[in-house]
């Protein structure tokens, strides 16, 4: 009997403590299911450092220009920050990555003042009054307090499909540590199209600014179609910004009055002309500052012919063909003029190797004297 209470003694204990583990797994499961997944990336201090590009020394810079774009996201590889409009297995568009954000207050954005952008505490905005704005629906997220206010957005209310284009913000500068030309993105301001009750053009919106030092760790890990004949995805958002990918046209440079590039040039004519200006001299601007080699010289040159012999209604083989005729004609001067050298110098060589023979016979008359006198 005594073995028998303690077999079952052990039975009892052993049941208890399976009990009690399962129980202890099954909170820790019921633990992970509360915790909402916000598909957001964690970034730690050392990866934001690393992502954020700083701008060069004050007392290196010679010369910089603020140079305002807007991207249309139906031309050119500009698409690739407008698709997936929804989120799929191929990730999310620009703009999905941003709202994320800004739901779960990992960014800061700021009030779009045309032209006067300050990005400083004063103008960062409410993330709930911007919501409210643009009638975007949304709920206060579980954990969300005054200091840290969080917000859940379902997918279907996130209006992807009316971000049309993005302003950014470009800033060249010419360093005396490089010696080049450098341009990066400082920030971006997503663009809504919305159309009104009755319909007609779309008018625009701008929302906010971001900068985009902050979302470049976030957005390093989401990468897009740059090809549709390619549909590996090489390149991430990052590398789109990095790059230069992308393709805008220049709506405004940084000038004292604050004013576009459509007011100062009302004509269409004359506002593509200074567009095309702008865009040269900032392409142009460190190569017109040393001497061009001789191969940018020859290129140069051939350009200018090529162009005089357009306008003449002449063809460019003509003119080679005459240039070829009196580098012959030259080549052959040269090589008379070398021939008549070699001549000279065959007839010095003879007159110096005459002289060794008036010693020889110096010699033999010192001789025959000698012997005389023996």
């Amino acid at each position: 009997m005594k073995y028998l209470k303690v077999i079952l003694l052990g039975l009892t204990l052993a049941i208890a403590g399976t009990s009690a583990s399962a129980q202890v797994v099954k909170r820790d499961g019921k633990s992970r299911n509360d915790k909402k997944d916000d598909g957001s990336v964690k970034v730690t201090g050392r990866q934001q450092a690393f992502f954020e590009q700083n701008e060069p020394s004050e007392a290196d810079l010679q010369w910089t220009k603020t140079v305002y774009r807007v991207l249309d996201l139906t031309k050119g590889k500009n698409p690739a920050l407008y698709y997936p409009e929804e989120p799929n297995e191929d990730g999310q568009s620009m703009f999905f990555i941003i709202m994320r954000l800004l739901a779960n207050n990992k960014i800061s954005a700021y009030e779009y003042l045309d032209g006067r952008e300050m990005f400083t505490d004063e103008y960062k905005i409410k993330v709930a009054e911007m919501l409210d704005r643009f009638h975007v629906l949304y709920s206060e997220a579980k954990g969300s307090t005054e200091k840290n206010p969080l917000y859940a957005i379902d997918d279907s209310d996130i209006p992807g499909n009316e971000i049309l284009s993005y302003y950014i913000i470009e800033k060249w500068s010419f360093d005396t540590r490089s010696n080049k030309m450098r341009s990066r993105v400082e920030a971006l301001c997503p663009v809504l199209h919305r159309q009104d009750e009755f319909g007609g053009e779309p008018i625009k919106f701008p929302m906010f600014w971001v900068k985009l030092n902050d979302i470049r760790p976030y957005i390093a890990q989401q990468f897009v179609f740059t090809d549709d004949d390619n549909n590996l995805m090489r390149y991430n958002l990052d590398d789109f910004f990095k790059l230069n990918m992308y393709q805008g046209d220049i709506y405004k440079v940084k000038n004292l009055r604050n004013q576009s590039l459509m007011q100062l040039y009302p004509d269409p004519q004359a506002l593509k002309h200074a567009q095309d200006s702008i865009e040269e001299r900032l392409h142009r601007f460190d190569k017109d500052l040393w001497a061009p080699s001789r191969q940018e010289l020859q290129a140069q040159l051939d350009a200018k012919r090529k162009l005089e012999a357009e306008q003449n209604g002449e063809t460019l083989e003509e003119e080679t063909a005459t240039d070829k005729k009196d580098d012959n004609k030259s080549v052959r001067k040269s090589s008379t003029k070398r021939g008549n050298k070699s001549n000279d110098n065959k007839k010095q060589a003879k007159k110096k190797s005459s002289k060794p023979k008036e010693v020889k016979s110096n010699q033999g008359a010192t001789r025959s004297v000698r012997n005389r006198k023996r």
